[in-house]
C-alpha cells in the first residue's frame, strides 16, 4: 500500500474534515478527538457525497426522561438520504453486516518520515524506468528537515 499525504495536523484545528482526491478516489478524512479516520466519499446507497454529511453520535435511553449521548462525532450521515455510517469501521448503523462504506487506514507521520516515503516512491519509479542508467554527473544537494506532523492515508 502506498501512503498519501492529506494535510498537516494543525490544518484540522480550523476544520473537522478534509476531502481529498487520492489515487483517483474522493476520500474524506475526519478528526474525532485525537484520532483520524478516512472513508470513501461515496454513499453506497445512491452515490451521494457522503463526506459532506453531518456527524453525530449515539443517543441511548435506559428509561423515559433520561438519555446518554456517546461516541460524539463518530457517525457520518449521508446528506442525500440520511444513511449513517460508523467512521471507525465504515459499517452502516442500520445493517452493519451487509452495508458499509470503504474505510482506509490512517497514520500520523512526522515530516522526516513523509520525506522518506516520498523518496522511496520516487526511487522506485526511477529504477523501473526502462533504458535509464546513472550518468557521470551529480548535482549539489542540501539536507532538508521538516518539523511538522502530517496525516497520511494508506491506499
Amino acid at each position: 500500500m502506498a501512503p498519501y499525504v492529506i494535510a498537516r495536523i494543525r490544518d484540522f484545528d480550523a476544520m473537522d474534515r478534509v476531502i481529498a482526491s487520492v489515487a483517483g478516489r474522493s476520500i474524506g478524512v475526519f478528526k474525532v478527538g485525537g484520532a483520524f479516520f478516512a472513508v470513501r466519499n461515496q454513499c453506497p446507497h445512491a452515490g451521494g457525497p457522503l463526506c459532506l454529511g453531518d456527524r453525530g453520535g449515539i443517543a441511548r435511553s435506559s428509561e423515559p426522561g433520561t438519555f446518554d449521548y456517546s461516541r460524539r462525532g463518530e457517525f457520518l450521515r449521508c446528506p442525500w438520504h440520511s444513511w449513517e455510517f460508523d467512521l471507525r469501521t465504515g459499517k452502516s448503523w442500520f445493517d452493519p453486516e451487509r452495508v458499509r462504506v470503504r474505510a482506509y487506514e490512517t497514520a500520523v507521520l512526522d515530516g522526516d518520515a513523509v520525506l522518506a516515503c516520498e523518496a522511496k516512491v520516487s526511487d522506485g519509479a526511477a529504477s523501473e524506468a526502462e533504458g535509464r542508467e546513472p550518468g557521470p554527473y551529480q548535482v549539489e544537494t542540501y539536507p532538508v528537515s521538516v518539523h511538522d506532523d502530517y496525516v497520511v492515508v494508506e491506499i
